[in-house]
């Protein structure tokens, strides 16, 4: 309920101004309870919001939602990186996969959501360091502020009395000149203030912390800048090499190609290399881990032209480089050679077929397509067992992955393989929608089943299919029967030294913005009539828990040196 303003002026404790609920109605204001909000505008508006977008609680916000926003792409597959898994994942998941493609789930990295949040960033960060720098400037040109009239006021403080014989005066202006000389010594930045009876310095110095808070926070724009340009000039391209075989960085080479938005493919590095082995070694059966590779290695001869050929090996984490290109060992398995012959005997077919791997003993997956040469288009589909055993089922299954029984398995199909109309098609599958099944199960026909160095015919008499041992002569077992094929990842990144570069600024500037403390001393002698009285003081410009050792320090090592000078 109101009162009236002669209520509230009969109260003592409350100034005749007060003003308590709703004014009377013949009050000057009018009797209005409504609050008038300013009228900003649109440029108060803008004003507002860019206050908002470069504040530093802005800035933390979008760096969290950028790395929040990078999630989906190490949960998806991007095209820029993995290709054929964004095709398998559209083949696995036909009705989810437009959806997510619709979200750029699998563009991540260039989706328009995600260029938002990282140019909002970008836009806070400059906002935010540009006035800083400013007012960083403008600090280091300042002088230390004036000494507090009372120190004692402060937590840090601590009192010291010398007696004096003679000039009691000029000692403490002394006193207080070998504390300047010795804050200075100490990294101080120091001023003198001395009064009438007393004098003091005043001494600052942590310039330093504020100076690595906004390299970290260049460093960061500079990280940004470097990611943005840079990759607009990087490019990444896969290919699949068996041994024997040479990729040419040329794009007609390439299983697949990634080029930044600038990069020119006539301008790319030119050089070739060529796999001539693949060696792996396999955990001993009876020991831990048994079965699991303990080491990969793809032995390449590479070639630049007008330069000598040379030797150089790609592992896992460690990738060969080569003309400003990276090269990484993404995956490896076996290329088992197949040859298919007409009925008369004449090769239409052969080659060393990468067969993906579908477990861990290497049990792997193939597709062989004979376009021409027989009475209807082919295609094989294969299982290859490195060590194959026969399961109670009656199903094959690799217990191994090295060569020890290696056994190869085709189902036969015939019809129309989806190539004459110009349709890309993955060399690793194969559409069977318009082809007929013609070994295997639902049929009369058993699957081929082949060992290095055998054949079988193909059905209705059509020819031969030949799984070829490429063992040398007088080799023992099925070790070298089968070739090995790698997966390479070559990689161009203009980026790379920039981003290296700024991420260790933005680490030494962090460094130094966490771990170097920005603080005041002062030092005050004043006259007294048996001597000196001497105060030490000290106040920190944020979190300091050393401060208090700091002030005693500077006061036993003054006190100290004001005895030895007696």
């Amino acid at each position: 309920m109101s009162r009236s303003r002669s209520e509230a002026d009969s109260e003592p404790l409350r100034p005749s101004d007060h003003i308590d609920g709703v004014a009377a109605p013949d009050d000057r204001s009018g009797g209005s309870d409504e609050i008038t909000q300013p009228h900003l505008g649109f440029v108060g508006w803008m004003r507002w919001a860019w206050r908002q977008l470069t504040s530093m609680r802005t800035a933390l916000v979008l760096l969290l939602l950028l790395a929040i926003a990078a999630v989906p792409g190490s949960i998806f597959p991007q095209r820029t990186a993995d290709p054929n898994g964004v095709t398998q994942y559209f083949t696995d998941n036909p009705d989810v996969a437009p959806i997510l493609d619709n979200l750029q789930l699998f563009d991540v990295y260039s989706s328009s959501w995600f260029s938002a949040i990282y140019i909002l960033l970008f836009i806070s960060l400059i906002g935010c360091v540009i006035p800083r720098t400013k007012h960083h400037w403008k600090a280091l040109r300042s002088r230390p502020p004036r000494t507090p009239a009372r120190l004692a006021r402060l937590d840090d403080h601590i009192v010291s009395e010398v007696a004096i014989e003679g000039d009691a005066d000029k000692s403490a202006r002394d006193a207080v000149t070998l504390a300047a000389s010795q804050l200075r010594t100490a990294g101080y930045r120091v001023e003198r203030y001395d009064g009438r009876g007393s004098y003091s310095v005043s001494a600052e110095r942590g310039y330093l912390r504020e100076t690595g808070n906004l390299v970290f926070h260049v460093a960061l724009i500079g990280v940004l800048i470097a990611v943005g340009v840079g990759g607009s000039f990087t490019y990444t391209g896969q290919r699949v090499i068996v041994e024997g075989t040479t990729f040419v960085n040329a794009l007609t080479d390439y299983s697949s190609f990634n080029p930044g938005r600038f990069v020119n493919i006539d301008d790319v590095s030119r050089y070739s290399m060529t796999l001539d082995s693949f060696d792996v070694t396999y955990q001993e059966a009876g020991t831990s881990g048994a079965g699991q590779a303990g080491d990969f290695s793809a032995n390449l001869t590479t070639q630049v032209p007008g330069q000598e050929a040379s030797e150089g090996a790609v592992k896992v984490n460690h990738p060969l480089k080569i003309e400003g290109d990276s090269i990484y060992l993404l995956g490896n398995g076996y290329a088992p050679t197949i040859t298919v012959a007409d009925a008369d005997g004449n090769v239409v077919y052969q080659d060393s077929v990468p067969f993906l791997p579908q477990d861990n003993n290497l049990t792997s997956l193939g597709v062989v397509k004979v376009a021409d040469g027989l009475p209807e288009q082919v295609g094989l589909v294969g299982f290859f067992y490195p060590t194959a055993q026969t399961l109670e089922s009656g199903a094959l299954a690799s217990i191994w992955p090295d060569l020890v029984y290696p056994t190869l398995t085709l189902n036969v199909y015939a019809g129309d393989l989806g190539i004459d109309d110009g349709t890309p098609r993955s060399v690793y599958t194969l559409d069977t929608g318009s082809m007929e099944k013609l070994t295997g199960t639902d049929t009369d026909t058993e699957s081929i089943e082949l060992m290095p160095g055998e054949s079988a015919e193909l059905p209705n008499g059509w020819g031969t299919v030949t799984f070829t041992n490429e063992a040398p002569e007088g080799a023992d077992g099925y070790e070298q029967s089968v070739k090995r094929f790698a997966s390479l990842s070559i990689h161009h990144d203009a980026a790379g030294p920039w981003v290296l570069l700024f991420a260790v600024l933005a680490t030494l500037g962090l460094l130094v913005a966490l771990f170097v403390p920005r603080r005041r001393m002062w030092v005050k002698a004043t006259s007294t009539e048996t001597g000196v009285r001497i105060e030490y003081a000290g106040l920190a410009r944020g979190e300091d828990p050393t401060l208090a050792a700091a002030v005693a320090q500077m006061a036993r090592k003054h006190g100290d040196a004001l005895e030895s000078g007696k």
